[in-house]
């Protein structure tokens, strides 16, 4: 089959011929329809965050595509299913997965990370971790389904524990933070999104933020943002990755808030430990999304509860990754998908 091969951080994929996978005991394999391109593939490639499986590899967690065929033991699937893989797989016996929460399984394994992804035309996963995407739904839009939009549905829903009237303040308005915003809204609460593109905000303002802010035009972010919430958010987002707006999120909150922390980042953040005890604010950390929550979101989407389809704003084909990857560094995209 054809993939995307990744030989290392900052050398650029390599398109060509891969081993085709055979899908093992338990597992199904998918002939790949779309794949979304995702900041944390950049970090891969142009921040040296290594991968767990060493290169030669195949990149790519957000995936959407058809059953081509069923290994031995598998049920409740079948060849021509339209699916969604969830971006990590789980062992289903773990202390976490018994518990219902596979996203932190003990033996989790992410798609284009522990195992080769969907830059590829076919891609093997567990079949438990496989799931139907209804008619309704576009297969190639579909894709991104795995990540940029049931991530933040995990961190709105399970992590923040966002209320309607809540308000809600979301640093980074990239392909997640636009759909923290989304879901968010959606729940009724009153959001206020951040970021320093223009274009960014006005997505965040269509798709249900009250109120926006360029950290670049105030002087003090948490001083503007009190005044936007009316004392402060009860709960704050931070898409980023960066320890500066880690700390905003944190300074943005009122008492008793709390913040999550969603976007991933090597470094360090400066923490106010008596500050955090005082005023009994609460720092949450936020990991892709439960599967449990997969069939919850695919019908929110088939229902047209959460937007999709205009989110995906660039489409390229496989032997055109190296566009792809460029115009998610460009910022022009909202969201890129891959299609092999």
């Amino acid at each position: 089959m054809k993939a995307a091969v990744f030989h290392g951080a900052d050398r650029p994929l390599s398109v060509g011929e891969w081993p085709t996978p055979v899908p093992g005991a338990g597992e199904v394999l998918v002939k790949v329809a779309g794949c979304g391109v995702c900041h944390t593939d950049l970090h891969y490639l142009d921040h040296g965050t290594p991968t767990f499986k060493k290169p030669p590899m195949v990149l790519g967690h957000e995936i959407s595509g058809t059953v081509e065929s069923l290994g031995a033991g598998v049920s409740g699937h079948a060849v021509g299913d339209r699916v969604l893989i969830a971006a990590v797989t789980c062992c289903g016996r773990c202390a976490a997965c018994e518990e219902g929460r596979g996203n932190v399984c003990d033996r989790g394994e992410m798609l284009g990370n522990h195992i080769d992804g969907g830059f590829a035309e076919y891609v093997a996963a567990p079949a438990r971790d496989v799931f139907r995407l209804p008619d309704e739904i576009p297969l190639v839009e579909g894709s991104i389904i795995a990540d940029a939009i049931t991530t933040p549905y995990h961190a709105v829903v399970n992590r923040g524990r966002v209320r309607p009237g809540d308000a809600v303040v979301v640093f980074g308005c990239g392909g997640v933070g636009l759909n923290v915003v989304q879901l968010a809204s959606a729940l009724g609460a009153r959001v206020v999104a951040v970021d320093t593109s223009a274009d960014k905000l006005a997505w965040a303002e269509r798709l249900g933020a009250t109120a926006t802010l360029d950290p670049a035009a105030v002087d003090r972010v948490d001083k503007a943002l009190r005044g936007l919430t009316g004392g402060g958010a009860d709960v704050a987002f931070e898409v980023v990755g960066k320890p500066e707006t880690q700390e905003q999120a944190l300074a943005a909150l009122k008492t008793g808030g709390r913040a999550v922390l969603v976007g991933y980042s090597p470094d360090s953040m400066t923490l106010n430990s008596g500050r955090v005890m005082f005023r009994e604010l609460e720092v949450t950390g936020s990991l892709g999304c439960r599967p449990v929550d997969y069939p919850r979101v695919i019908e929110l989407v088939r229902q047209e509860r959460i937007r999709l389809k205009e989110l995906v704003t660039h489409r390229f084909p496989l032997e055109r990754i190296g566009e792809a990857l460029d115009t998610l560094r460009s910022g022009a995209a909202i969201r890129v998908v891959v299609t092999p």
